[in-house]
């Protein structure tokens, strides 16, 4: 067990399908209301923002793998699945492994103490859960999405649970998980003042559909048989749910400010993966289940007054799991022998902005046969039986395909995606793809 009284807390906040511009700090549009964002613009003005920022997925669960085990999350069979669905209810098999070291079970056996509320989406008990996965305490939903008044998942079934007890809690679940933050931020301040830290995971649901804010609650009667939400929802619905999520997360880092541990606290916040049908990924295309740049590139905000300067920019690019890897090493806790990490740690970066390493990022998705690496300036991406180099950096919006004036860059970033991809199980054949939608409900993006 680690012990030192420098180590520092850390709170590790997650949007659910968030676009890369929803916030004004990353060039979003205010709302009719004015400013969408402005704690975590804040957050981003006193701390460090990342530019080149990836979710390890365009979906939800299979981020959350990688994000729990800061491992790659092709390696665990749950992650296969895009995104996993209510099948997983009762799945022996569908969910994140309690014998495999996570984030919170490394931190937890330091000394840390740990908390999660919000959204798991990583399997259901007896044989998953928050609780089994290094969690000491939870409050959430276990499914992917959940209506923010009734908490009923898209199958009709109640899924608000307190530790591993189904649990009817009332009020807009943007709100509870903060205020149920701020609530753990307060019971914990002594003692991480005395020397036993806290890791916290908040986990929103937010801006997931279905389109409610938290004036809405009678929508929820509307939407229990489909909270898809496809005939509902605007920008500026959306927009206001972002900005309930804002201020909840204000109220926390009030918290931390009134207990005096807001210096020596790491803030990180980024999304689960990329936008969907209202958010601004500009200058990105795509989104949620994409492999282009609008499914996978998300805000990252990492604030930590003790050690980030303010004011921070940086063009490092990193995938979710090197928070997580990130996390570990701020913490002195070194991965399981048996498990290597395949995250990196960014913590060089958060001490000095200009710090760069090379750092080659790879996907791949069932949905529609697509593969991606990112390397340096230059992306290969493969979608159905198309394939597609550019230069990301002078063009984001991945509309002038080089693969053709550059074949021999083609060729090897193709081999390079081919010989990491050999090194990950292979896709089993009865993963499942879910969508929601499809272009018989909207216009293609």
């Amino acid at each position: 067990m680690v012990a030192t009284l420098n180590r520092p807390n850390i709170i590790f906040i997650v949007a659910d399908d968030l676009g890369f511009a929803d916030l004004g700090c990353y060039g979003g549009r205010d709302a009719k209301f004015g400013k969408i964002s402005p704690v975590l613009d804040a957050l981003a003005a006193n701390g460090n923002k990342f530019t080149q920022g990836y979710s390890n997925s365009p979906v939800c669960s299979p981020t959350r793998y990688g994000l729990m085990t800061a491992r790659s999350q092709y390696r665990l069979r749950g992650a296969a699945e895009e995104p996993m669905n209510s099948k997983s209810r009762h799945s022996t098999v569908l969910g994140l492994p309690p014998e495999h070291p996570t984030l919170p079970s490394l931190l937890r056996d330091s000394g840390y103490r740990t908390a999660l509320i919000g959204k798991w989406h990583l399997g259901y008990p007896p044989s998953f859960g928050p609780l089994r996965s290094g969690y000491e305490e939870f409050i959430g939903p276990m499914a992917g999405g959940v209506d923010y008044f009734t908490h009923a998942n898209s199958a009709g079934h109640h899924d608000m649970y307190v530790g591993e007890e189904e649990k009817r809690v009332e009020g807009y679940l943007t709100d509870l998980i903060s205020q149920r933050s701020v609530d753990y931020v307060n019971r914990m301040a002594a003692d991480a003042k005395s020397g036993t830290p806290f890791f916290l995971s908040m986990h929103y649901t937010a801006p997931h559909w279905p389109w409610e804010t938290r004036d809405d609650e009678a929508l929820s009667t509307e939407v229990k048989n489909n909270l898809f939400h496809l005939h509902g929802g605007n920008i500026h619905t959306y927009q206001r749910m972002i900005h309930h999520m804002d201020e909840g997360i204000g109220h926390v880092i009030d918290a931390l400010r009134a207990n005096g541990l807001v210096d020596n606290t790491l803030v990180v916040f980024t999304s689960d993966n990329g936008g969907e049908r209202f958010s601004d990924n500009w200058p990105l295309v795509g989104g949620k289940m994409d492999l282009t740049e609008g499914g996978i590139r998300v805000p990252w905000i990492a604030h930590w007054p003790a050690v980030i300067a303010k004011g921070g920019v940086s063009s490092q690019q990193c995938m979710t799991m090197d928070w997580s890897a990130t996390m570990l090493d701020v913490a002195g806790v070194p991965a399981h022998p048996d498990f290597p990490l395949d995250g990196i740690s960014v913590l060089p970066v958060l001490k000095d902005t200009t710090h760069q390493f090379h750092r080659p990022l790879y996907w791949r998705m069932n949905h529609r046969n697509q593969c991606a690496m990112r390397v340096d300036d230059w992306k290969y991406l493969k979608v159905d039986d198309n394939e597609y180099l550019f230069n990301i950096t002078t063009d984001a919006r991945e509309r002038a395909n080089l693969s053709n004036h550059q074949s021999d860059r083609l060729e090897t970033m193709r081999t390079a995606w081919e010989d990491w991809n050999s090194t990950m199980p292979p896709i089993p054949a009865d993963a499942t793809v879910s969508l929601g939608y499809s272009v018989k409900h909207m216009p293609q993006r």
